[in-house]
C-alpha cells in the first residue's frame, strides 16, 4: 500500500493530489492511503452549488478568510479550520457498487478504533441538523466525523473528515453559509475530538488513522511537498 504524507502548496492543487492518488491506483492496482490536515478551507458540493443561495455563501465563505474549494460529488459543505483532519483510502475494485455497504461498515469500524485510541469513545450517528448530513457519521457529544464514498469502473476511495479541535470556530463560519444555502443546521451539532474528552492533537489523530486504515498491511510512504 502506498501512504502519502503532507499537503500540496495550495487548496487547489492538494485537492488534485488525492483525486491523482485515486487516477493511479485505478493503473495500477495497489491500494493508496492519504491521512492529512487540509488547508483552512470551505468546501462545497454539488448540491450547494445548485442552490440559489450559493454565491453568498461563497462570499461569506470568504469574508471570513476561508478558502473556496468545490467538489464534484454531492455532500453539503465542510470547513477546515487547518486543525480538521481528512482521509482518504483508495482501493482496485472490479464491482465497486457490489461492497458499497461492506466498505463503509469497514471504515466506519477502523475509524471507532483510531478514536478510540485518541481518547474518544464514539457512536454511529449525528444530531439533527448537522453539517454535511448523512448516514455514515460519528458522534460523541456533537459530530465528530463523517464518512462519504465516491465509486468508479475499477477503484472505490473512501474518504471522510475528523474535527479535532476548533469545533465552535467551525459552527461560527457555517451557521451563515448553511442558512444562505437554506439548509437546517444547529451549531451546537458540532462535535470534536478534545470537546468529547480525547486529544486536541491532529498529529495524534493522523498517526491512529493511518494504523487503522492500513490494517497491518506493509506501507511505502511517499511525501507531498509543500506547506
Amino acid at each position: 500500500m502506498r501512504l502519502l504524507r503532507g499537503r500540496a502548496a495550495d487548496p487547489e492543487t492538494d485537492f488534485d493530489r488525492t483525486r491523482r492518488m485515486a487516477d493511479r491506483v485505478a493503473e495500477d492496482r495497489e491500494p493508496a492511503l492519504r491521512v492529512w490536515r487540509p488547508h483552512r478551507q470551505v468546501a462545497f458540493g454539488r448540491r450547494d452549488a445548485n442552490s440559489d443561495g450559493y454565491d453568498r455563501a461563497r462570499r461569506t465563505a470568504r469574508n471570513r478568510g476561508y478558502t473556496v474549494i468545490e467538489r464534484a460529488v454531492g455532500g453539503r459543505a465542510v470547513a477546515y479550520t487547518g486543525s480538521t483532519v481528512s482521509f482518504a483510502l483508495a482501493e482496485p475494485t472490479e464491482d465497486p457498487r457490489e461492497t458499497i455497504d461492506d466498505r463503509y461498515e469497514w471504515a466506519k469500524a477502523a475509524l471507532k478504533r483510531a478514536l478510540d485510541d485518541c481518547g474518544v469513545t464514539v457512536r454511529t450517528g449525528e444530531p439533527d441538523a448537522s453539517f454535511c448530513p448523512g448516514s455514515h457519521s460519528l458522534q460523541a457529544g456533537g459530530k465528530i466525523a463523517g464518512l462519504a464514498q465516491r465509486v468508479r469502473q475499477s477503484v472505490a476511495v473512501v474518504g471522510g473528515i475528523v474535527v479535532v479541535r476548533d469545533h465552535e470556530a467551525i459552527a461560527e463560519v457555517l451557521a451563515p453559509i448553511y442558512e444562505a444555502l437554506d439548509v437546517p443546521f444547529d451549531p451546537q451539532s458540532v462535535g470534536s475530538v478534545a470537546n468529547a474528552g480525547g486529544t486536541d492533537d491532529a498529529d495524534q489523530v493522523i498517526a491512529a488513522l493511518e494504523r487503522a486504515l492500513a490494517d497491518d498491511r506493509d506501507v511505502s510512504v511517499t511525501a507531498i511537498r509543500g506547506t
